[in-house]
């Protein structure tokens, strides 16, 4: 089971560490939940549009709640063959629609669980065009307004952030800044493309190494050129890999060795 958050102290900070989770489909499957839920204190669950379906996601929540963790959904383009990492052309009110029905649609399983939705956060290529287009940006926040419940919407922290802070703010909905620490950052702010060498990195003492120096500094390494801010009260690992759930222990371990709390933030 999850280790019980402790009721925050002023002078201790505290931190989300969270992954994209339910990402399997049919037959086919993406990751180890099961494995990985234990170091987690919320989750993103697909939300069957990029990666899912109605009984994953169903399977995913009751896990998620079984270990204590809160869950939040994540919703991306209608893109099941491309697993949501390929920008889609749509117009900004069928976006709307389909990120209002694919919240409506884990909420619901979260609500027949006797729990609340936790929060919202955009799925790959949609939350990355969300940084860079208005429209887009204003469609995921208006769907989060409509559709969430209350909840705040993860946003990336620090200056590629900007964009989606501002929707929500139009949208009168909070925000809550993520980190990426097995990510490599640009230097304006933005996570290094997949396809550049060195995107993703994968060994767990050097994720958790930046975690905490995202938490502790507000700053890391870019992978172009000298350093960029950061803003985590939550942290991602990504959870689409074997190696996930080491990555997810490594990083719980270092943060509380730090100094951290690591718990949700509502």
């Amino acid at each position: 089971m999850n280790r019980a958050p402790h009721e925050a102290d002023e002078d201790v900070r505290t931190v989300d560490l969270n992954a994209d989770a339910g990402e399997s489909f049919g037959p086919w499957r993406m990751g180890d939940d099961a494995a990985l839920f234990p170091y987690l204190t919320s989750v993103n669950v697909a939300c069957g549009f990029h990666a899912g379906d109605p009984a994953t996601m169903r399977h995913t929540v009751r896990l998620a709640l079984e270990h204590g963790v809160a869950v939040g959904a994540h919703p991306g383009y209608p893109d099941l063959p491309g697993f949501g990492r390929r920008e889609l052309t749509m117009d900004a009110r069928d976006l709307h629609a389909a990120v209002v029905y694919q919240i409506g649609a884990l909420h619901a399983f979260v609500r027949a669980e006797g729990a609340r939705l936790h929060h919202v956060k955009a799925h790959g290529a949609l939350h990355h065009r969300s940084a860079v287009d208005d429209a887009v940006a204003d469609a995921v926040a208006r769907a989060v307004a409509d559709a969430g419940g209350g909840a705040p919407l993860v946003v990336l922290g620090g200056p590629a952030g900007a964009r989606m802070r501002a929707a929500a703010e139009r949208a009168g909905v909070p925000v809550v800044p993520e980190a990426f620490p097995d990510r490599a950052y640009l230097a304006d702010g933005r996570l290094t493309p997949r396809s550049l060498d060195g995107a993703w990195i994968g060994d767990p003492d050097r994720v958790a190494a930046r975690a905490v120096r995202m938490v502790r500094d507000g700053r890391i390494e870019a992978w172009d050129e000298g350093e960029t801010a950061v803003e985590a009260r939550t942290l991602c690992v990504h959870g689409d890999h074997d190696g996930a759930p080491a990555v997810a222990r490594a990083v719980r371990d270092a943060a509380e060795a730090a100094g951290f709390r690591v718990a949700t933030y509502r």
